[in-house]
């Protein structure tokens, strides 16, 4: 697909079809998220791939809240995604470099999570990203190490609907140009 379709058509998808994904569909759309760039290349992302079915079933059970829930109760992956603290934004001095010092890193995996979505629906798939969720129950599930923060959770999956692009704002609304 054309990249700029690509961008144009992906959409949020809540609600999809009860089809598993081929394990190379989903590594190659994994490999997409190894190529954003990050803060001094520190690749500070890592994710936690669920498809296998009965911890697929605990993790939206013990995971999610039932609206979240309900949206993805077809989809047959669902992807967390998480930071390791302390990688991002840190000068030569090993001290934030800015005010938002940590926030490098949700910035990072933003970038990759970017990715992950656009290859998502450039393979046909359909993404959920869920920032409701139990954090503390996701860690227990997979024993995600402390230096780690789950910050969000990801659907995958065949979409059951096509939603229509909500509204977005002009180009004159969100950017100010400083030219010559």
């Amino acid at each position: 697909m054309d990249f700029s379709k690509v961008i144009q058509e992906r959409r949020t998808i809540r609600v999809y079809q009860d089809q598993s994904i081929d394990p190379k569909v989903i590594d190659s759309i994994m490999q997409a998220t190894t190529f954003a760039p990050s803060w001094k290349n520190s690749q500070c992302w890592r994710f936690y791939v669920v498809s296998e079915k009965q911890t697929l079933q605990a993790l939206k059970e013990r995971g999610l809240p039932e609206g979240n829930r309900q949206k993805v109760e077809h989809a047959p992956c669902i992807i967390v995604a998480c930071v390791e603290k302390g990688l991002s934004g840190l000068g030569a001095d090993n001290q934030y470099a800015n005010s938002i010092g940590e926030g490098w890193s949700y910035f990072d995996l933003g970038l990759a999570v970017e990715n992950l979505c656009l290859e998502a629906c450039n393979q046909g798939l359909g993404t959920l990203i869920m920032g409701i969720r139990n954090e503390g129950e996701i860690e227990a599930l997979f024993n995600i190490p402390q230096k780690y923060e789950v910050v969000a959770l990801i659907a995958l999956g065949y979409p059951a609907i096509k939603p229509p692009m909500p509204l977005r704002k002009k180009v004159e609304e969100v950017c100010t140009f400083i030219t010559d």
